[in-house]
């Protein structure tokens, strides 16, 4: 059984990690007034807030939920009862307001004078009030958002997020793309389908784009997204149909020619999935994913040396890539190369152990080898 792990979400545990340690420790330095932004999606900020409560016991903490659009942030935090006693006050909710502006940008019938210097009346208050942030407010304050809103900040509000003095990602980059700001309407429809999936609604997702693509049917990320959500629905056939659509628009898109050669793959079509992959590396010769995914589609058709050598170019370009080399180690055992097989192994048990070791324990694809006792002591429990 060869298993690729990487197919839907990169391991970005150690970059989450690194930024939550760097957005800790600037907490933990600022003394009075501060602006901080953390690109996180909700359930992430209440994690967030949990953890830096734990971490930084000797601050106090508020946190200011916002579940409905305001138009002032600056009264409201100024009506907070214990607001002089505050040193961290945590902010969720702001993109309710975008959201609604956007609502009635889009509902408004004179949508043609739309701009991209108009901006939600939150925004400009927070523009015109900075000073007033900083002279009454003696509060580290942590915005909490989704990149969709900080995007807008970026944008719409540039004289208040550019005194900020941290920027933090919280959130792995996943495999869902965010629009760019355009002055078309279909942007409402379309970060809401982000803000979905994001949030793992995926059948609200896919209407949201759908609507967008209804308004601007070229919208390549649009067409994209939904392949992507309409995959983790199981909903092969259509996904691919997704993806050629986006290809229409964009074909040099690596991304979009190996999603699409994965969904191929799992309804059997491995010649397909194959000339997929090729595209992509096409376009992208150093994708090491396409690589690795090539060689599992060579592999069920038979075809072991070129699966070997589809994994040979995924470990040049990354030479710790665990799941190549698990998948090399399976297609060498299946050509009965035992020695080899067990160096790629125990490769890729070194680099990830709980997986690889408890994979190989049931993986057909070793049973000429398992009596092997090399085999065996490969995948015993570590014992100190």
């Amino acid at each position: 059984m060869i298993r690729n792990l990487t197919e839907w979400d990169e391991d970005d545990k150690g970059d989450a990690e690194d930024e939550y340690e760097a957005l800790r420790r600037s907490l933990s330095w600022t003394e009075g007034f501060g602006l901080l932004f953390v690109d996180c999606t909700p359930a992430t900020a209440e994690k967030l807030i949990k953890d830096v409560r734990k971490d930084l016991p000797q601050k106090r903490i508020e946190v200011l939920r916002l579940t409905e659009p305001i138009e002032n942030l600056y009264t409201k935090i100024a009506a907070l009862p214990n607001r002089d006693s505050i040193d961290i006050l945590f902010v969720q909710g702001l993109e309710y307001s975008i959201y609604d502006y956007e609502k009635t940008i889009k509902d408004n019938t004179e949508r043609r004078n739309y701009s991209l210097f108009f901006v939600p009346r939150l925004l400009g208050h927070l523009n015109l009030q900075r000073e007033s942030f900083r002279d009454h407010f003696n509060i580290c304050f942590v915005f909490l958002l989704p990149k969709f809103a900080l995007t807008y900040f970026n944008r719409r509000a540039p004289d208040f997020f550019d005194w900020r003095s941290g920027l933090f990602k919280l959130e792995p980059q996943g495999e869902f793309a965010l629009a760019e700001l355009s002055q078309g309407e279909d942007e409402f429809w379309f970060n809401q389908g982000y803000q979905q999936a994001m949030a793992g609604d995926l059948v609200d997702a896919i209407v949201c784009w759908e609507k967008a693509l209804d308004i601007a049917p070229d919208s390549h990320a649009a067409w994209y997204n939904r392949g992507l959500a309409l995959f983790k629905l199981g909903r092969l056939e259509e996904a691919i149909a997704s993806y050629d659509n986006a290809l229409q628009f964009k074909p040099d898109d690596p991304e979009a020619w190996n999603n699409r050669g994965i969904a191929l793959r799992k309804l059997g079509r491995f010649e397909e999935a194959i000339a997929s992959y090729d595209k992509a590396l096409q376009f992208k010769p150093d994708q090491d994913e396409a690589w690795n995914n090539r060689g599992i589609a060579l592999r069920k058709l038979g075809r072991l040396e070129e699966a070997i050598i589809s994994c040979n170019k995924a470990l040049e370009i990354k030479p710790d890539y665990d799941n190549a080399f698990y998948n090399k180690a399976c297609y060498l055992a299946l050509q009965n190369q035992i020695n080899l097989a067990l160096e790629n192994l125990q490769q890729a048990i070194a680099l990830n152990s709980d997986e690889y070791r408890e994979m190989a324990k049931t993986d057909s694809d070793f049973d000429n080898l398992r009596h092997d006792p090399r085999f065996q002591a490969l995948i015993q429990e570590d014992r100190d």
